[in-house]
């Protein structure tokens, strides 16, 4: 039995869709768009602005410290100039559950929220951000626990001891209900109002904004920041961001069942094998260690957790890539940007554009770079760019078509800089911010170039400009949990000036500083 379960894309969407009851009459009626967002905010129309980006971040605490918290904080110290804040994703581990909203999310951002100063007593339903955060699903956000396992890690103390090994899992009886919690927590949740005045009225309250002609969601800090679907987008200073849920086009294409097909099928069912009698050796590892003998032990037990995350990840990416049945791809999402990015660049008025989405594109980070959620996610979005270059008549050349793509996914901090890919992804500025609480990954022993085999031959598509990642072994290793302060200056096409904030745990203790920023 699998330790968690995904829904498919078709179920995500559907289930989704219901959350916020896509385009239902009275939505319809009020020329409603359940994708714009209008921040009501004085702010948002000073070119001049900041904000902070996070990412995988809802561990809470583990081994007796916590370095969400850590980054939490860090960010405080930085929250009196910025704007807003956007999360790329797996805001709660391990399954999503509603469980875990006050440990992994509301307790270490408690100061962002109203009511902060009583954290304990805020719903994860009912939270308002004084702070406005943005985020967009992660994986984690719509996964699932097993009913027998949800069993085993809530009633008995000692049979989730055989289970979980000594380890910190962050499950308990639920898991998020095919992206439920998330949805509950974060969207504009119009399902609950099951009377159509109820509905109208809610809608009549809140999508009061207007946005080209269309009504939207009003998003008000410190009093109703909802937001009104998966993907969506908000214009703050001039600048287009959109929020994509990559969630629902991540899952690769069948391999074909031809002589090449079968000897990648037969690879990656040998690298299936060999990851679960890694994680057998692990399991055995952790089996002789207390949590509670020495520090040392703790550490390595917060290392094998990682490990063990780390393997099971691979092997759902394996599992995906085996698939022989054809997987929906969320077309409807995917001709929303690209009509999104063509309305924007034929506006005068906009400086720029950000998109941000949970899985990276392009990433070095060892775990991530080649898996084929990894390349589909880059396929979709080439594939949208290319089109939206045909469109307008532009060439990557003049200006990138994006500014800034924000992922997350990959548990670690990298800036990384596409060339001449051939593509319309040609010269975009990619910054992986995963590394702000969950288990570090690092870097591939291949390098900081990214290649790509075209007609038998190796092109050189993007390189790393910056990896902050786990490093180091034994007394020497180095856990540097990172955010992004983004300061966005005047003037079209605009100035981002990157700042990568660290806290690092080294030697048992924690370490704060500031690498130098970068402009893009």
């Amino acid at each position: 039995m699998k330790f968690v379960t995904e829904p498919s894309i078709a179920v995500k969407i559907a289930r989704m869709k219901q959350r916020v009851r896509w385009q239902e009459s009275a939505i319809k009626e009020r020329a409603i768009d359940q994708t714009q967002l209008v921040v009501d905010d004085p702010q948002s129309n000073s070119q001049d602005f900041s904000f902070l980006v996070i990412g995988d971040s809802g561990c809470g605490e583990h081994h007796g410290h916590s370095p969400q918290r850590k980054v939490a904080q860090m960010m405080l110290e930085h929250g009196h100039e910025a704007d807003f804040v956007i999360h790329t994703g797996d805001v709660v581990y391990q399954v999503g559950s509603k469980e875990f909203y006050y440990q992994n999310f509301i307790a270490p951002y408690q100061e962002l929220l109203v009511g902060g100063e009583s954290p304990e007593q805020i719903a994860y339903d009912r939270m308002v951000f004084k702070l406005p955060i943005f985020p967009v699903p992660g994986n984690h956000d719509y996964y699932d626990l097993p009913l027998v396992y949800g069993i085993l890690a809530k009633t008995t103390k000692p049979l989730r001891r055989v289970f979980g090994s000594y380890l910190d899992i962050d499950v308990g009886w639920h898991g998020s209900y095919e992206g439920q919690a998330y949805a509950k927590a974060f969207l504009d949740y119009l399902l609950d109002l099951e009377a159509s005045h109820k509905l109208g009225e809610h809608l009549d309250r809140h999508y009061t904004a207007k946005f080209q002609d269309r009504r939207c969601l009003s998003y008000q800090p410190g009093k109703f920041t909802r937001l009104p679907n998966r993907y969506y987008s908000f214009r703050y200073g001039g600048i287009d961001f959109i929020a994509l849920d990559s969630n629902t086009f991540d899952e690769p294409p069948p391999i074909p069942d031809t002589k090449e097909g079968r000897k990648i099928r037969r690879q990656l069912e040998a690298r299936r094998e060999k990851l679960e009698t890694q994680k057998q050796k692990i399991w055995q590892s952790v089996a002789q260690l207390r949590r509670d003998s020495s520090e040392e032990d703790a550490e390595r037990l917060d290392d094998y957790q990682g490990k063990l995350n780390q393997i099971e990840e691979m092997q759902r990416d394996i599992e995906k890539r085996l698939r022989k049945e054809k997987i929906a791809t969320d077309h409807e999402q995917l001709s929303w940007l690209r009509d999104k990015l063509i309305a924007s660049w034929q506006d005068e008025t906009v400086r720029g554009r950000v998109i941000y989405l949970h899985h990276p594109p392009y990433v070095t980070e060892a775990t991530k770079w080649n898996q084929g959620q990894t390349l589909e996610i880059r396929h979709h979005l080439r594939q949208v760019l290319d089109e939206v270059s045909q469109q307008l008549g532009k060439t990557p050349s003049e200006r990138p078509l994006v500014d800034l793509v924000l992922s997350g996914h990959a548990h670690c901090l990298e800036h990384l800089y596409t060339e001449d890919t051939g593509r319309a992804d040609s010269y975009v500025n990619w910054i992986v911010c995963g590394g702000s609480g969950h288990s570090l990954r690092r870097q591939r022993p291949q390098g900081a170039i990214l290649q790509e085999t075209r007609e038998g031959k190796k092109l050189q598509v993007a390189q790393s400009l910056l990896f902050v990642g786990r490093n180091g072994h034994g007394s020497n290793k180095k856990k540097p949990y990172t955010c992004l302060q983004i300061k966005v200056g005047r003037g079209n096409p605009p100035k981002f000036i990157v700042q990568p904030l660290v806290v690092e745990r080294s030697r048992h203790k924690w370490h704060k500083y500031q690498l130098d920023s970068f402009t893009v």
